[in-house]
């Protein structure tokens, strides 16, 4: 494992998809309030953090590894913390990639207790978010070709799309993608597939409402004939995560949490940490038991978060 994670730093990984601002309102809560039949919160601590393909960016950047990321960051205030929170570890973010058109994705979240009061999302619909592929195609083509590793993170807010993927899949030397099977794309062909249970249920065409036991040989078979992906790793929560290869389940390795504060971004460590470990020349099941042990280090954390390699190896 620690000659694995040395490996790592050595890596040049592009991050494409939705980047988002993250917000953290967390208070009190001590009374109803007299002009509705809602919670008071007083504030005691607000912080931002960096969401979907960048909070992606910045658990590769936390490993140590050269990363950079390509996503819609808008010419507002929230762009500007967003693209702060990554240069200040070491993310880089491309000029190019700022636009006016439309703001950057942000999410609030009104917190107490460790409990969620609710959610405020500040985005354009999904159409504001595609970027012009005329503009962008030789940029992309020469960050996927000049990388290790591409990791196409798409939360499904407009970034990614068809022409986008075929593009990474043309010129990219490994290609990891965390789908969002509502989107609709043309997943195909990926080095590595990661979706969590209910986007795996998606890809299969089974509805996400399913009440019974996983069905994992229906899905994996589903999942092998649609998009062939060379590597698939489902993520199931607290039943740990199932690994298949060649249309074949290989095994199921049991979640490595202790603690269960907040599984937001839990996903983001897992495709970072798995696909970087491949390419670093790591067997299938030692990257995924790797990347298995930092979602564990994650989710013991309150609000989208990464881990470093000194936190890794303090657990082993």
């Amino acid at each position: 494992m620690k000659e694995l994670l040395n490996q790592i730093k050595r890596l040049r990984v592009l991050v494409i998809g939705d980047v988002m601002l993250d917000r953290y309102v967390n208070g009190g809560v001590h009374r109803i309030s007299p002009e509705a039949p809602v919670p008071v919160l007083t504030v005691e601590e607000e912080k931002i953090v960096a969401g979907g393909a960048a909070n992606v960016a910045l658990n590769a950047a936390a490993l140590g590894a050269s990363v950079e990321v390509c996503g819609w960051f808008g010419r507002d205030s929230q762009g500007e913390q967003l693209r702060a929170l990554l240069v200040d570890k070491g993310v880089q973010v491309d000029e190019s990639f700022l636009f006016s058109s439309a703001p950057t994705i942000s999410k609030t979240r009104v917190t107490s207790s460790n409990q969620q009061i609710c959610r405020v999302d500040r985005e354009n619909a999904p159409s504001y978010y595609t970027p012009d592929l005329v503009l962008l195609k030789e940029i992309l083509i020469s960050k996927a070709i000049s990388s290790d590793l591409v990791i196409v993170s798409d939360y499904g807010k407009g970034f990614v799309s068809d022409d986008l993927l075929r593009i990474i899949r043309e010129n990219a030397p490994f290609v990891s993608i965390d789908p969002k099977p509502s989107r609709l794309l043309n997943y195909k062909n990926p080095d590595l597939l990661t979706p969590n249970r209910l986007e795996a249920l998606e890809l299969a065409g089974k509805s996400r409402l399913t009440t019974n036991d996983f069905p994992k040989n229906e899905v994996v078979e589903e999942i092998f004939n649609k998009f062939s992906p060379s590597k698939l790793a489902i993520t199931l929560g607290s039943d740990g995560m199932l690994l298949a290869e060649d249309g074949d389940i290989k095994e199921t390795i049991p979640t490595a949490a202790r603690e269960v504060f907040d599984v937001s971004g839990a996903g983001d460590t897992v495709i970072a940490v798995l696909s970087m470990a491949l390419v670093s020349n790591g067997t299938f099941e030692q990257s995924a038991r790797l990347a298995n042990l930092a979602a564990g280090i994650v989710v013991g954390k309150v609000g989208t978060a990464s881990v470093t390699t000194e936190e890794i190896l303090s657990v082993l």
